[in-house]
């Protein structure tokens, strides 16, 4: 087997590992469960490439990292947490549930025992199922770039630069936890996708909501509401128009049925060899509108609990 790296580090805190990328200076690489990168590294090199590191940079041992924590009225992610570790937690379960049944179905058993929700988002592929329901809970990464320093929260879009193409450079910065508001009272969210039935397959379209609701008239009316979907656009994709259209509407057959034709007029999926046609997904995506919509509304309904 061809030789990656030279060197392998297990740093044990933020700062040790921000110190290591800069005595590296861009020649070292950050990893988690590795579950993207070693496939990455492999399908380089046998493409032609010659793929190598002087280091790679664990950052699965740094203390706090693999924790799920409350934090000034925030849900906060560690770098280290796996997919796993998502699906158990009862805090993710009752209060950002698109995401535990997104991670739910993340590949296989033993991909979500190691793979890391941080490093499904730093892989910035649109399709990414953990990232398509982070977007509609809003959520923002912890981006380092210096020992030392606090690092700053971004808006989790706003790494997404093309599919593959993030804006966090993995060999000289780090995202060091995810954040985003729980679902409080009356608010609820959902996942779904659609895969080939072939065990671990890539999914073919994969859509989160998430939504507030409110009594007007004895009547179930959206305060408000996120909508995402993946792969339908180069980068993360929130359905704007949707959301705009269903603020302040009863939830109702007729609403969910115009809901679909906004969609369809701004969701441009392609076609992928390797997925679907372009003229299957969009076939796809009005019912999978309803479907997490629908759950979403059932999540908001029910009493609140941890």
């Amino acid at each position: 087997m061809p030789k990656f790296w030279d060197e392998y580090h297990l740093p044990a805190t933020l700062d040790d590992a921000l110190e290591l990328l800069a005595r590296y200076d861009g020649r070292a690489r950050v990893i988690g469960g590795g579950t993207d990168l070693l496939l990455d590294l492999k399908e380089e090199h046998y493409s032609g490439e010659q793929p190598h590191y002087a280091a790679l940079i664990d950052v699965t041992r740094i203390a706090g990292a693999n924790e799920i924590r409350e934090d000034g009225g925030w849900i906060v992610i560690g770098c280290a947490v796996t997919h796993t570790q998502v699906v158990a937690s009862p805090l993710i379960q009752a209060r950002a549930t698109a995401l535990y049944e997104a991670s739910g179905v993340v590949a296989g058993a033993q991909i979500r025992n190691t793979g890391t929700v941080v490093g499904n988002v730093a892989h910035a592929l649109p399709a990414a199922d953990s990232a398509v329901a982070l977007a509609v809970l809003d959520a923002q990464v912890k981006r380092q770039k210096a020992k030392g320093k606090s690092g700053d929260w971004v808006p989790i879009a706003s790494i997404y630069l093309g599919p593959g193409k993030s804006a966090i450079d993995s060999t000289r910065e780090l995202i060091s936890a995810i954040r985003f508001r729980p679902t409080d009272a009356q608010e609820g969210s959902a996942f779904t996708r659609i895969m080939r039935p072939q065990g671990i397959a890539l999914p073919i379209l994969g859509m989160a909501a998430r939504v507030q609701l409110t009594i007007v008239n004895c009547q179930l009316s959206i305060t408000n509401c996120a909508i995402s979907a993946g792969p339908v656009a180069p980068t993360l994709f929130r359905a704007m128009k949707t959301e705009e259209f269903l603020r302040g509407k009863a939830v109702d057959d007729a609403t969910l049925d115009e809901a679909t034709r906004v969609l369809l007029s701004e969701a441009q999926p392609r076609t992928s060899a390797h997925r679907a046609t372009r003229e299957y997904r969009v076939e796809l995506l009005p019912t999978m509108l309803r479907e997490v919509l629908t759950r979403a509304t059932q999540c908001a309904n029910e009493p609140m609990h941890q």
